[in-house]
């Protein structure tokens, strides 16, 4: 199995590694690692809008296909979609990274995916060129050079893929249009083929499940579930108030402030924590990005993600119990020990209770 497949599973060679490895589902769903990493895919989903780090190429691959079976076996309103846009997130930081990445500081042990063979694997090579090349016939410019340059996408293309993005920005009749193309950054390219692979992730779900391999996987289901209800508390914030927010919100806030860049663990805690506590998008985006040298429309994208179009977070920041696991619970004070969860803190402290 190939590491490209490991990193990418979604990619139809991939499917096919999967196929011919001739792997006994019922067997996998028993337990052991590839059980294990894909209940950790799910809730990782649920909790903060990614799926973490690959295993190794074995377990990663597989993982994936289990991961869909348990998406489809908690059944749950809004899982499919929260599942399919955290698989398309961690895919879109993965290709970045591999499209960026210069030539002469790629690793000869680990193959990375190109812009072509992404564009090739949805059906877009023919449907996306350079933007210099305006006036040839589609598909004589090469997408892929230079990395800065802009490129045009096809209409039909590009209304299909931004059908569910939110923002002015993403309407044709604020876009440039010439001979049937709408011209994107390249960042916006990347955008575009993250909702290439939220599609693909997220077709066919939920899928049907035998009854044997949905009984062997009842454990690792009721955790999902459970992790859900927790997630589902209706919290009584309704006002923005920095002064009452936990230690560790204050501590994530004072890295930024001090031009330190956090991980990506807990700039998702922090942006979850604001967009949770109802602060506006702009003023997260001017609190973070200039801080910890985040791009201001990335970010202002995965507000928008997190909110999903609505006033509240869909994706509450993790647990206290996360939180210490990441190392990000800092400073508690008697308050903390009360509580399992930050917005529970800050909830309390809106509330009038006092840390001491």
């Amino acid at each position: 199995m190939e590491s490209l497949h490991a990193r990418y599973p979604f990619l139809a060679a991939a499917r096919e590694a999967v196929s011919e490895a001739d792997v006994d589902l019922a067997a996998l769903a028993e337990g052991g690692p590839v059980v294990e990493r894909a209940l950790d895919r799910v809730r990782l989903a649920i909790e903060e809008g990614g799926v973490g780090d690959p295993a190794s190429d074995r377990v990663e691959l597989l993982s994936y296909p289990v991961a869909r079976v348990l998406v489809s076996l908690v059944d749950e309103p809004g899982l499919v979609a929260r599942y399919a846009r955290a698989e398309a997130d961690t895919a879109r930081e993965r290709f970045v990274a591999d499209i960026e990445t210069d030539d002469d500081l790629r690793s000869v042990t680990r193959a990375r995916i190109t812009l072509d063979a992404l564009l090739a694997e949805f059906d877009l090579d023919g449907r996306v060129t350079a933007a210099e090349a305006a006036g040839t016939p589609r598909g004589s410019g090469s997408a892929g050079s230079p990395r800065s340059a802009p490129v045009r996408v096809a209409v039909g293309a590009y209304l299909r893929l931004t059908e569910g993005r939110s923002g002015p920005q993403w309407r044709l009749a604020t876009r440039s249009v010439a001979d049937g193309d709408v011209t994107v950054a390249r960042e916006e390219l990347y955008d575009l083929l993250g909702e290439a692979v939220r599609e693909r992730v997220e077709a066919d779900l939920p899928l049907s499940v035998p009854e044997g391999i949905a009984d062997a996987l009842d454990d690792a289901v009721a955790d999902l579930r459970n992790r859900l209800d927790d997630l589902d508390h209706d919290w009584d914030i309704d006002a923005v108030d920095p002064d009452l927010f936990p230690p560790c919100i204050e501590a994530l806030l004072d890295r930024v402030r001090a031009d330190d860049s956090l991980p990506e663990h807990s700039r998702f805690t922090l942006v979850s924590f604001l967009a949770t506590a109802g602060m506006d998008t702009g003023e997260i985006v001017s609190r973070l990005a200039a801080g910890d040298g985040v791009d201001p429309d990335r970010l202002e994208t995965r507000i928008a993600h997190l909110r999903e179009e609505g006033e509240d977070a869909a994706y509450p920041p993790p647990s206290c119990e996360t939180m210490v696991a990441y190392g990000d619970c800092v400073n508690t004070d008697d308050l903390c020990e009360r509580v399992a969860h930050p917005l529970a803190y800050y909830e309390r402290r809106l509330a009038g209770e006092k840390p001491g």
